[in-house]
């Protein structure tokens, strides 16, 4: 009885210290990453001409390893996109934070998302604006999304499974657009839902080549677009393809 209870106290005594060591763990993972992320910020994107001090915060705040899977994480702040699956990919942070400085995006914005993937971009974008609306293609891509940001408490990011080609026209106009994956040409619907005033900014070319990341601006009815620089992204997926 007396070597049961010595064995018993053991084991108890053993449980804090398991208990201790799973949190000293899990901080210094922690710790590793938010060290990775600052210095994706410095190294990626503010010494490559990213100056908005909005899009530099969102983009050190928006924890990138809960967006990838589980394998890529210790990859998820190196300067390259990753695979999330379904042939899909998440962008590499600095076009992320490229997309989302040139839009210009301000606190009371109402931003749509074409092509939510992993559910990052979006989350970077709601650590900025009032609300984003984000359209996925892919069933299983979007549901697994919507999980990822209704988990990390994102409550200002609304994602639909849908042919992202036509929008969202109930929740239109939209401050700005951000598209994230490759058009052969500007979907007349979402000129349409882009606000006066708004920015909408697309990748346009052939799947699989490089394409002209594009800013297309309306102003007083009129739409004006401009290359911005080549890049590549995945192809602009339809509902009938």
């Amino acid at each position: 009885m007396k070597s049961r209870s010595i064995s018993t106290f053991s084991f108890l005594s053993l449980v804090p210290m398991a208990i201790l060591l799973s949190c000293i763990l899990l901080i210094s993972f922690t710790d590793d990453f938010r060290q990775q992320r600052e210095q994706m910020v410095r190294r990626q994107l503010q010494a490559r001409g990213i100056t908005d001090s909005r899009t530099i915060e969102a983009m050190r705040n928006t924890e990138r390893h809960r967006f990838v899977p589980a394998g890529q994480q210790r990859f998820a702040y190196e300067d390259r996109p990753l695979p999330i699956g379904h042939g899909q990919t998440i962008s590499q942070p600095y076009i992320v934070a490229y997309m989302t400085q040139i839009i210009e995006p301000k606190s009371h914005y109402r931003v749509l998302e074409i092509g939510t993937g992993s559910g990052y971009h979006a989350a970077v974008l709601s650590e900025i604006v009032d609300e984003v609306f984000t359209i996925e293609i892919i069933e299983a891509l979007g549901k697994q999304a919507d999980e990822v940001i209704d988990r990390l408490g994102y409550d200002n990011i609304h994602v639909k499974t849908a042919d992202g080609y036509y929008g969202w026209e109930e929740h239109a106009p939209f401050d700005a657009i951000v598209v994230t994956a490759a058009a052969e040409y500007i979907p007349p619907p979402l000129v349409e839902q882009l606000k006066e005033g708004g920015k909408m900014i697309i990748p346009v070319g052939s799947p699989f080549r490089v394409q002209q990341l594009m800013l297309v601006e309306k102003k007083d009815g009129r739409i004006t677009t401009r290359n911005l620089m080549p890049v590549r992204f995945v192809p602009f997926r339809r509902a009938d393809n």
